[in-house]
């Protein structure tokens, strides 16, 4: 068999530009999942009763339905039931920050939940509200042992963001589906888009943990 990567000499700037989707999507979705779930997390913590139950509701749902089920379903169905079209590409940023926020909620309330009770014990006793605590004493402590299982749910949104191709979302994946469609060179295509996504998340996961290793005597109580 004679392999022919001109394919992808001839096509390396519409690839790119796909690459760049597929980046910009995945910051966005790591970027709003975070804060989402913080939120959840916080909620579902110090909240009361009425607000931990649709909460953890939430949570656990977000995790047992598979992303593509969310994502397909934001695309086509909301429009039937609401008569509001999603972009392609907000669609796919809905779907799997609702989906990733809920991994994010988890990892977030792990990190608060491994602090020493003492330590709010003492700020109450100082006077601290619980705000100042979550906010001065609990967070920063919390988001150093939180970076490992942050650099593990960006790896994991970058390779999610591949399924946004099957609403026509012009990221990486689609855009080598487009060149093979058009050169017949599955193999030199799909070969190299691998080697992509390797290239980009192998050197980031081995940064956040060097990351890690020099910040962790942080987080230690």
């Amino acid at each position: 068999m004679e392999l022919d990567f001109s394919p992808l000499l001839d096509s390396w700037g519409y690839l790119l530009g796909g690459l760049g989707i597929t980046v910009l999507l995945a910051v966005l979705t790591v970027l709003c999942s975070i804060v989402l779930g913080m939120a959840l997390s916080i909620g579902r913590i110090y909240g009361s009763a009425w607000l931990r139950i649709p909460i953890v509701f939430y949570i656990d749902t977000q995790r047992a339905i598979p992303v593509f089920v969310v994502l397909v379903w934001i695309y086509f169905a909301v429009p039937i039931l609401t008569g509001w079209n999603f972009h392609p590409f907000w669609a796919a940023l809905v779907a799997l920050t609702l989906n990733a926020s809920a991994y994010a909620a988890e990892i977030v309330r792990a990190g608060i939940e491994s602090i020493r009770p003492g330590q709010v014990r003492a700020g109450l006793a100082l006077g601290m509200s619980r705000a100042q605590i979550v906010r001065q004493v609990l967070l920063p402590q919390a988001l150093v042992r939180m970076l490992p299982s942050f650099g593990s749910l960006l790896t994991h949104t970058i390779k999610d963001t591949a399924i946004a191709a099957v609403i026509a979302v012009p990221e990486l994946m689609k855009r080598a589906e487009t060149v093979v469609g058009q050169s017949y060179r599955p193999i030199e295509v799909f070969t190299t888009i691998m080697f992509v996504y390797f290239i980009i998340l192998y050197p980031g996961s081995r940064l956040i943990e060097r990351l890690y290793q020099r910040v962790a005597h942080l987080g230690r109580s």
